[in-house]
């Protein structure tokens, strides 16, 4: 019986191998949380009140009068990378057999090559889904910059809500910083597309039939993006069969992100990253009879939320699927 390879071996294999995996464009944790690199793994920023830049105080100054002083005060806060990595076994057995099946032209599989890539993804869906659990979770939100709509106010609901009324809300609901992106799932994004209310204001009240792209949206509230997040993960145990699901849920987030943020500047949230990511093998005599490599991929980083006034979620914007 021959041994279960995670290859073909086969003289008329053509080029084309099949793998389903998350394209790249539907990943947006980059930029909603943009990496911001620190120069090593424990890294500081420091938190100012907001009363500080703000409140006005006597400026007047008599001729033989003191200037009035003010003092400012900030907190530090402190915080470190983690490391997430995945390997994977192969045995030198399959490296050799992938290696004279690519020299005799019948394949071009490599088995080392395959595995960065494949791991690669996962560490990057993995992050995708840890994002997408921040971005939309309340508690992320200051009490008073997050709202649920119901009923007729959800956007699914094409006759009685105001898209634009509820989404110019959230923008100019965060703290000073209007909110410059929108971040949300598949789902909220397809009834927004064709919400025949936005549908109109788009085309200038000719008609209310048919769609509109995330940039006419973006264009038509005056922000810089909208972000639809895509990615599915497999959330079955292992050894079930495969139960596809969406990291980004029914939540609109309206967001200030400032991807070139540094010392004293505002954004949402960053992506602390030191280093860049690691990629590469490790002889390992413990796998198979012959021994074989370990292939390793990973990085260090840390999510932060930084400046939760400059956001403002949306929960529950349209009905769930019956």
């Amino acid at each position: 019986m021959a041994p279960n390879r995670p290859f073909t071996v086969d003289p008329v294999l053509t080029a084309i191998a099949i793998g389903y995996s998350n394209p790249a464009q539907v990943l947006i944790a980059d930029k909603v949380l943009p990496r911001i690199p620190v120069g090593q793994e424990i890294f500081k920023w420091t938190e100012y009140p907001v009363a500080e830049a703000f409140t006005v105080p006597e400026t007047e100054v008599g001729r033989r009068g003191q200037v009035n002083q003010v003092t400012f005060s900030g907190t530090e806060r402190e915080s470190s990378t983690r490391d997430y990595g995945l390997d994977t076994p192969i045995p030198i057995s399959d490296i050799n057999v992938a290696r004279a099946a690519r020299e005799a032209k019948t394949s071009n599989y490599d088995p080392e090559q395959h595995s960065v890539a494949m791991l690669t993804k996962l560490v990057q869906l993995d992050r995708e889904v840890r994002c997408a659990k921040r971005i939309q979770d309340p508690n992320t939100y200051a009490p008073g910059r997050r709202i649920v709509l119901a009923g007729g106010d959800q956007l699914s609901d094409y006759a009685n809500s105001d898209p634009l009324g509820v989404l110019d809300a959230a923008i100019e609901g965060t703290l000073i910083y209007r909110a410059n992106t929108l971040v949300m799932g598949n789902r909220p994004w397809s009834f927004l597309k064709r919400h025949p209310k936005l549908v109109n204001a788009v085309k200038g009240n000719l008609t209310s039939e048919g769609f509109i792209t995330k940039q006419q949206l973006a264009d038509l509230l005056d922000i810089k993006e909208v972000l639809v997040g895509d990615a599915h993960v497999n959330t079955a145990r292992p050894g079930q069969a495969a139960n596809l699901t969406r990291a980004w849920g029914n939540s609109i987030s309206a967001l200030y992100i400032d991807p070139t943020a540094t010392k004293d500047e505002i954004t949402f949230g960053f992506t602390a990253t030191f280093g860049s990511k690691i990629a590469g093998r490790i002889e390992d005599e413990d796998i198979g009879l012959e021994g074989g490599v370990r292939v390793r991929s990973g990085e260090k980083i840390k999510e932060e939320i930084v400046a939760k006034d400059v956001g403002y979620l949306i929960q529950n914007p349209v009905a769930e699927a019956a």
